[in-house]
C-alpha cells in the first residue's frame, strides 16, 4: 500500500513539472484551446496570453519540484506504518498539491494587473 501511495503522490508533481516545460518558454498556440493559463486577463490578447502562460509556469515548475520534494520526504515517514496512516497521509498530500496550483493563480493574476491595464494593454511604469 505504501508504493502505491508513494506512486500516487509523485503524479501531480510529475506532471506539473513536465507541463510547465512543455508551456513555460511558448504558450499554446490557440488562446481558447484546452491547454494554458486561461483566465479573463489572460486570454485578452496575445502579449497577456504569453505572458500569463510564462508567468504561471515557472511558478508551477518551482511548485513541482517543491511538492516532489516534500511528497517523498512526507511518504518516507509514513513508511512502515499502517495502512490507514498511509491512506491519510496521501490524501492529505494530494489535498495540498491542488491547492498549491490552484494558489498560484494568485500571484500570476496580480502580475497581470501589474503590467497590463483592463484592456490588454502594456502599463507605462
Amino acid at each position: 500500500m505504501w508504493i502505491l501511495n508513494l506512486i500516487v503522490s509523485m503524479l501531480i508533481p510529475i506532471f506539473m513539472i513536465i507541463y510547465s516545460n512543455i508551456y513555460r518558454n511558448k504558450a499554446p498556440k490557440d488562446i481558447n484551446g484546452t491547454n494554458g493559463y486561461k483566465t479573463a486577463m489572460s486570454r485578452l490578447n496575445r502579449d497577456t496570453w504569453e505572458f500569463a502562460n510564462h508567468y504561471y509556469n515557472n511558478l508551477m515548475r518551482v511548485a513541482g519540484w517543491v511538492l516532489l520534494v516534500v511528497s517523498l520526504v512526507a511518504m518516507l515517514f509514513v513508511r512502515g506504518k499502517n495502512e490507514e496512516i498511509i491512506n491519510n497521509s496521501g490524501l492529505i498530500l494530494l489535498v495540498v498539491q491542488i491547492i498549491v496550483i490552484l494558489v498560484c493563480v494568485i500571484p500570476t493574476e496580480k502580475a497581470l494587473r501589474k503590467t497590463f491595464d483592463e484592456n490588454g494593454n502594456r502599463k507605462n511604469d
